[in-house]
């Protein structure tokens, strides 16, 4: 399980239920993670952070996540939870949710595009 820091009490704790779940309850992919060696707050954003500040880390999780042997599974969990908060998979939460409007509007395209095919084929 990734260890949260020791933080001041001005820090934003990550919510209980968005801490990543432990390999029984999350599979295999979760204890590959580069991350459960660095961190937590490389991750996640403490309280009225800077904006500056908040770039500069979260590039450097970013990082760490290109380094990581199962990105691409930390991201489709993120995407799939969805998580709120923090670099997952190399994507920040603003990433993910543009992420996940794309996949939307697509899903939204392949059915309307299967619809009008079948519409078609039948006519």
């Amino acid at each position: 399980m990734l260890q949260l820091p020791h933080q001041p009490l001005e820090v934003a704790a990550v919510p209980p239920q968005r801490v990543p779940a432990r390999e029984d309850q999350a599979g295999p992919w979760h204890s590959e993670a580069v991350c459960r060696r660095d961190e937590a707050g490389l991750f996640f954003a403490p309280s009225k952070e800077p904006t500056a500040a908040r770039l500069s880390r979260e590039e450097s999780a970013k990082r760490v996540c290109a380094r990581c042997p199962v990105m691409v599974e930390c991201r489709e969990h993120a995407l799939m939870q969805p998580e709120p908060y923090g670099v997952w998979g190399g994507l920040t939460a603003a990433e993910r949710r543009v992420a996940l409007a794309r996949r939307r509007r697509r899903d939204v395209e392949l059915k309307a595009a299967g619809a009008s095919g079948r519409v078609a084929a039948a006519g």
